[in-house]
């Protein structure tokens, strides 16, 4: 399936995204559906989270992790009820990973991909869009909170969750059929608030370190080599779960890289929209690392993205350089979120 990365300028859609209400079709990202009477444990056994926090109705970030520790895949998890959970992801074979854990896993579970098909509404008039949607007690979801609804016999979950850092919510279509009229429903209801449609905004999702599985990090990567998602592996739990002894070793033995935040030097970033290829990270003539990810944010008034550095260089204020196709530029680590750092503006 193929994504819409761009309708108009990547500025333009940042401020929309910023100021008023964006609808994004994001139904390229699919569903992995765990039910049956041992869906917690099977679940639970899946990833470095603790489900045990997790009530029905409640959202969870949900690092899938593999023998070794490495990323299989950083879905958004849903607990719809008691044994029926979602996670919702962008790309991977995640469903054959489940199916190939669950073969020898000795449980009691059913997996699948349902007829789920995804909407974003995010901005800060998502909450008025929602409210005439859906009603306010959908609109007042807290923060990472999900319910099953439906608008005018449409079958949907909405989640209080995006890929922004703004407010925002998703929309889970549970009917394929349905998609023209929901997304026309949507907009409509949009319409008096300014609603465009844009494509996921890079700028945006770097200012609130959120990462994209496949391109910033990989299989090989673990979520102790990525700066802010070592406080998701919560190795205190009871419960086992995949990768749970190699990622303890690599918190008490530490890493030899990090994939950090970095302030991008030279012209604004703002005609490529995102990166398309991966830059080199170079300390003198030595290649040291990569850029994964670059765009230049408006509001800070400088380009800002994400690098795989050495151990040495991941503190804040490391100088390095970047080989662009535009010459050498300066780059410098810079602490991660790059804005708001305690997720007020999502959950207010």
């Amino acid at each position: 399936m193929l994504l819409p990365t761009l309708y108009e300028d990547p500025v333009a859609e940042y401020w929309a995204l910023l100021n008023d209400v964006t609808l994004w079709d994001v139904s390229v990202e699919r569903i992995v559906e765990i039910t049956g009477p041992d869906a917690f444990e099977f679940t639970n056994l899946l990833t470095c989270r603790d489900l045990s926090t997790c009530a029905v109705g409640q959202c969870k970030y949900a690092i899938l992790t593999a023998r070794h520790g490495g990323f299989v895949n950083d879905p958004v998890l849903l607990r719809l009820e008691e044994d029926r959970f979602w996670l919702a992801l962008a790309d991977s074979d995640a469903l054959l990973y489940a199916k190939g854990v669950a073969a020898f896993a000795g449980m009691d579970v059913d997996l699948d991909e349902p007829d789920v098909s995804p909407l974003q509404v995010q901005g800060p008039k998502s909450r008025h869009v929602i409210s005439d949607l859906f009603g306010e007690e959908v609109a007042g979801l807290r923060y990472y909170f999900c319910d099953e609804t439906e608008v005018d016999g449409i079958p949907v979950v909405v989640s209080r969750t995006g890929w922004t850092g703004e407010v925002g919510y998703e929309i889970y279509l549970r009917d394929g059929s349905r998609g023209d009229d929901l997304f026309e429903r949507v907009f409509q209801a949009g319409e008096p608030h300014g609603i465009r449609v844009i494509a996921p905004s890079e700028a945006r999702r770097i200012e609130a370190g959120i990462f994209n599985f496949g391109s910033d990090m990989r299989f090989s990567d673990t979520p102790m080599h990525v700066t802010g998602l070592e406080k998701y592996v919560e190795l205190d739990q009871e419960a086992d779960f995949i990768g749970k002894d190699w990622l303890r070793r690599l918190r008490d033995e530490g890493v030899d890289r990090k994939l950090v935040g970095v302030e991008i030097g030279g012209p604004p970033m703002s005609d490529e929209g995102a990166l398309n290829d991966f830059w080199p990270v170079l300390d003198g003539d030595e290649r040291v690392g990569r850029i994964t990810a670059g765009a230049w944010s408006p509001r800070l008034e400088k380009n800002v993205g994400y690098a795989w550095v050495p151990i040495a260089f991941e503190a804040p204020g490391s100088a390095l350089e970047a080989e662009t196709p535009r010459g050498r530029v300066p780059i410098t680590v810079a602490a991660l979120p790059f804005v708001d750092p305690g997720k007020d503006i999502p959950k207010s």
